[in-house]
């Protein structure tokens, strides 16, 4: 349902598209901003393209969808159905807030359109991903109702929690993923062996060139010539000389003194700021008793970062980047850099959007090692 998203997943095919058929120097001129993005779909067939459908899935338009998705597949049958709804309905934060709408979130109900696409489709397997929340929402009420809602459609379903970080991913990210299968295939869900590849936080951040508050870079030419051996395994860096938006948001003052406290505190004490530990006339905020953890670094010196979410578009306090020299929050290359995108991924829409088109996603590195497994499962 959202635009950029769209935009952004239409651009990562003309990516696939230029690269399979020889022409990945429009690609590169793309990202250089010589051409276009209307010039660089000019070069992409148009089906390909109109796979990409920009719409929300509710009553009134699932039988425009499913006419839609039929034209596209033609003749084919649908082996994998991937996808998951929001997240927010379940989280354990949106419920601590106490708020009815929250609590009566229509969002949560989406598992109802998801079992409306695998009765019209009938796939040997579908890929549910969620939040852990999921398992605690109303008691685990909706978790159960989903299981027996796909359970009918003849499915055999588990469930498991996973963590992005056990994928290699520097990024302390748990999430449930919920596997189905057709009964009569006699399949299990399929072990996942923890990656121990060598990683730190500073892995991704070390060979970018440093910003400060409100800078940006659309070309950021690396600081060292050789990759890292994290980036190389990720597949983050990946043969360009340059990674694009680099972006940093604007900060003011009084937030570049917090993020000061809280980077110097963190380095020489190894430990994290609390918003009551500030001087009263750095405190802006009221509430003083919840959400105290909401300027927050990420550690270089740590294996993983703290969960990368969409809220990282409202404002970078929880992603504070670890040199004080630098004395901002995260870049939008550097959040998508934790998230596991390689550097070619480019975001269309804004910096807001950028930032939550990655907070909302799947790392792609912890996607491609459960896609493996599907695979093998085929």
């Amino acid at each position: 349902m959202d635009r950029d998203a769209c935009l952004t997943l239409k651009t990562r095919l003309a990516y696939h598209y230029l690269k399979q058929n020889d022409q990945f120097d429009v690609y590169i001129s793309y990202l250089k901003k010589e051409i276009s993005r209307e010039e660089l779909y000019a070069m992409i067939p148009e089906e390909l393209l109109n796979s990409v459908l920009n719409e929300t899935i509710s009553p009134k338009t699932l039988l425009s969808l499913f006419a839609a998705i039929d034209s596209l597949r033609g003749t084919q049958s649908i082996d994998v159905i991937i996808g998951g709804p929001p997240c927010q309905a379940y989280s354990t934060i949106g419920r601590s807030r106490l708020d009815t709408s929250i609590r009566w979130d229509s969002r949560k109900f989406l598992y109802k359109h998801y079992a409306r696409f695998l009765a019209r489709y009938n796939p040997k397997i579908f890929v549910f991903e969620n939040v852990p929340g999921l398992l605690s929402s109303s008691g685990g009420k909706y978790l159960r109702d989903m299981i027996k809602a796909f359970s009918a459609l003849g499915y055999q379903v588990e469930y498991q929690e996973q963590n992005a970080s056990n994928f290699g991913v520097v990024q302390n990210r748990r999430r449930i993923i919920i596997i189905g299968w057709k009964k009569e295939f006699n399949l299990s869900y399929p072990m996942f062996e923890k990656n121990t590849i060598d990683k730190r936080v500073q892995f991704v951040l070390e060979d970018l060139p440093h910003l400060h508050a409100g800078e940006a870079l659309d070309n950021a030419y690396y600081t060292t010539e050789q990759s890292n051996e994290y980036l190389k395994f990720a597949g983050i860096r990946n043969g360009l000389a340059f990674t694009t938006q680099h972006i940093a948001r604007p900060h003011n003052e009084q937030d570049k003194n917090i993020y000061l406290r809280a980077i110097e505190l963190w380095n020489t004490e190894q430990h994290r700021l609390k918003y009551t530990d500030l001087p009263v006339l750095l405190q802006s905020h009221e509430n003083k008793e919840a959400f105290l953890d909401r300027f927050k670094v990420v550690a270089s010196d740590l294996e993983t970062s703290h969960t990368l979410v969409a809220h990282i578009a409202k404002d970078g306090h929880y992603y504070i980047h670890p040199d004080k020299e630098q004395l901002r929050s995260l870049t939008v290359r550097e959040a998508a850099r934790i998230q596991s995108f390689p550097d070619d991924y480019y975001f269309e829409g804004t910096r807001t959007t950028a930032f939550k088109q990655i907070g909302n996603a799947v790392p792609p590195l912890m996607a491609e090692m459960i896609a493996d497994k599907i695979n093998s499962l085929l």
